[in-house]
């Protein structure tokens, strides 16, 4: 295909690389020793238009298309740090986009719009100790009781969850109904009841806090309800084709980096007498990974395009095509992408495996994607479904 990038995505793209170099990547090491970034990163990102770029200039952004949000996922692991750039990607692309599709004009100025500009930090509560990527046994439950819903229940694996300002929250208001029975409620995180039971230690993404939520008779006005009750599952599965194409971009894009640094730094290390890049093994080996990358890239930017034409074009719902190129797509970087940082800190030999070289940081963050938004084998299982396997 031709390429989806014009002139104003290019400007973008050097605001977005700018500030991930400049702004934010001085500072990655000390966030990853102290497994927090400060809020400041958001409302600077706000400030330059990064977390808007994508939503119309009703609410406060730029206008743009969805090739807004790949350039900023592609740009954003510049940093260094996977955990800044899901932290920022969560607030972005992931707890806001149904607030725009479906949020009343009173929704939108309280949640959305102070979170495009940074002010407040969104958080996304799908996941559950019984239910990760089964969203339909989830168990928290929302009981209308007179102007307000009462909320029961936990959420766990909850990115930006330590300091979230808002939680857009999946609930069960029908729970008779089983999927049909989810909705979608936005709860501010300052009412009685609500409480971080726990901030969750993880093997990658130190810097982006995860946490485990706990709701007791949270009591939050009818008003908060995002759309229409029992529309929350179709609702979400719209919301996470977003989520996990920008997976797709930020992991190809960090995987790319790990390519060239490694190549880089293999022309300059020498064992045996000359350096290892001149060994027709690792030749070959990374023009393996670099196909399979250009492969993931292809692929990716195809459902993105798919995306944008339904999604900002035609401002309609997803196909179940594009809802299969997605999922094809997820399936593919995040199994692809892993082969490449395995194979970068199997080229870097001892220095891989130390905490001191930027590629083990770099391994160990990447295994997210073939977990998150979906694991693998549910997105095989959906590509299974949607093309009538079973």
């Amino acid at each position: 295909m031709a390429s989806p990038f014009t002139e104003d995505h290019k400007a973008f793209r050097k605001v977005v690389r700018d500030f991930a170099e400049k702004e934010l990547a001085p500072h990655v090491d000390e966030w990853e020793r102290d497994e927090l970034f400060p809020n400041w990163v958001f409302k600077r990102a706000g400030e330059l238009g990064i977390l808007g770029a994508h939503y119309g200039e009703d609410v406060g952004g730029a206008g743009g298309d969805f090739w807004m949000n790949v350039v900023s996922s592609e740009e954003l692991t510049r940093c260094g740090s996977a955990g800044v750039t899901m932290g920022l990607l969560v607030q972005a692309s992931m707890a806001t986009p149904c607030i725009a599709d479906l949020g009343t004009d009173e929704q939108k100025k309280e949640f959305l719009e102070p979170a495009l500009r940074g002010e407040k930090v969104a958080a996304l509560g799908v996941s559950e100790p019984g239910a990760g990527s089964d969203v339909a046994g989830l168990r928290t439950t929302a009981r209308l009781d007179g102007d307000d819903y009462v909320i029961n229940g936990s959420k766990t694996y909850i990115t930006n969850g330590t300091r979230a300002d808002f939680v857009t929250l999946m609930v069960k208001t029908d729970p008779e109904r089983g999927h049909q029975g989810i909705s979608i409620i936005l709860v501010p995180t300052d009412v009685k009841g609500y409480s971080v039971s726990k901030k969750l230690e993880k093997a990658g993404n130190w810097s982006s806090d995860t946490a485990e939520l706990f709701f007791e008779d949270v009591r939050v006005p009818k008003r908060y309800l995002l759309g229409q009750p029992g529309m929350g599952f179709v609702y979400l599965m719209q919301n996470f084709q977003s989520e996990r194409l920008v997976g797709c971009t930020s992991g190809l894009a960090g995987a790319k980096q790990a390519l060239d640094r490694s190549v880089s730094w293999g022309k300059e290390r020498t064992a045996f007498g000359r350096p290892i890049m001149k060994r027709d093994y690792w030749q070959q080996k990374f023009a393996d990974l670099y196909t399979k990358y250009e492969a993931g890239v292809s692929l990716s930017y195809r459902a993105a395009d798919a995306y944008n034409e339904e999604k900002y074009v035609k401002n309609g719902m997803l196909s179940m095509e594009t809802t299969r190129l997605v999922s094809m797509a997820k399936v593919f970087v995040g199994e692809v992408t892993g082969e490449i940082l395995d194979q970068a800190v199997q080229f870097h030999g001892g220095m891989g495996y130390l905490e001191d070289l930027w590629v083990a940081r770099a391994w160990r963050d990447q295994r997210l994607l073939r977990i998150g938004g979906g694991t693998t084998e549910v997105m095989r299982y959906a590509i299974a479904k949607l093309m009538g396997f079973g």
